[in-house]
């Protein structure tokens, strides 16, 4: 089944030339059945790319997915032109009466600074928490897991050594868990992150089932035992040459970036990278919205008025 989305959106057509099956607006308006709402929250600054790596494993489900896209409305993307933010995105402010099946909340390049000194924190924390009550189901990647960790858990973040950057094995603490249906005992994620959670907290969390770790990423997937909030660490979404991008921009910059581990073949990035994780991308996208929205969702939104997550 198709992903809904706007008919002018750029992911529109990147997409339709990857054999996606994407549905316009136009053409879903004749269809009598209820699609699920998304709403997915961008805070990356490369706002076309990012929606391009979800919508692209979003719509490689059986289902239809009307896509809303957020963004902040307290803090001014400096990366994205505001004339396409004004006409495909909308704020909290603007869907905060609303209902939705599922949100999605991105990572975003703030990690190092402490959660409450974020422009839009305080925009996030009403985010987190409208999620809780107006959605079935949320799903948090990269920092936006740590800062949902933290903001309903207070589990904090520390610094890492060093930068975790590369594709990393990890391997399932729980493989019964329906949202690992289908995935190998070890699977790999792309890891682009100075900070880690607590382990020792999320462990000691009585809410908070790990279903996918290991001794170099930590916790790489989560979840709350009533599937309300899924963390990933990690970004599953992205595509081939996220990484490279990002090792070569910041090597220009004259930064000290290391070559991201397990990445290019013999660790030589004039050597095109190879893709190990998109199959478990796939899986972990298509799990989370059949079994945590679609199979458990109500057909009537409003009837989540009132309903939270557990804290």
């Amino acid at each position: 089944m198709p992903v809904k989305i706007p008919d002018a959106l750029p992911a529109t057509r990147v997409l339709t030339e990857e054999n996606i099956f994407v549905m316009t607006e136009k053409r879903s308006v004749t269809q009598d059945i209820r699609p699920l709402k998304i709403a997915i929250l961008n805070l990356m600054p490369t706002k076309e790319r990012t929606e391009t790596q979800l919508l692209r494993l979003i719509g490689n489900t059986p289902l239809q997915v009307e896509i809303t896209l957020l963004r902040t409305g307290t803090y001014e993307s400096r990366n994205t032109d505001e004339e396409y933010l004004r006409t495909f995105y909308r704020t909290y402010e603007e869907v905060r009466n609303e209902y939705f099946d599922g949100v999605i909340i991105t990572g975003a390049p703030v990690e190092q600074m402490a959660f409450g000194q974020v422009a839009y924190w305080d925009e996030l924390t009403r985010v987190m928490a409208w999620a809780d009550s107006r959605a079935f189901s949320t799903l948090y990647i990269c920092w936006a897991a740590q800062a949902g960790l933290y903001h309903h858990y207070g589990i904090e973040k520390s610094a890492l050594p060093r930068k975790l950057f590369g594709v990393f094995e990890v391997g399932l603490t729980d493989r019964r868990d329906k949202l690992l249906r289908g995935f190998d005992d070890v699977f790999t994620v792309p890891m682009s992150r100075h900070t880690q959670v607590d382990e020792a907290a999320v462990d000691a969390c009585e809410d908070l089932i790990v279903l996918a770790r290991s001794p170099q990423t930590g916790v790489a997937l989560l979840r709350s035992r009533d599937g309300r909030r899924v963390f990933a660490t990690g970004h599953s979404e992205y595509d081939r040459d996220t990484l490279a991008r990002e090792f070569f921009r910041d090597r220009e910059k004259g930064l000290d970036i290391r070559v991201p581990e397990n990445y290019f073949p013999g660790d030589d990035p004039r050597n095109a990278p190879v893709m190990r994780w998109h199959s478990h991308a796939s899986l972990l996208f298509s799990n989370w919205l059949n079994y945590f929205v679609y199979q458990e969702t109500p057909y009537e939104l409003q009837s989540l008025a009132g309903r939270e997550a557990k804290a």
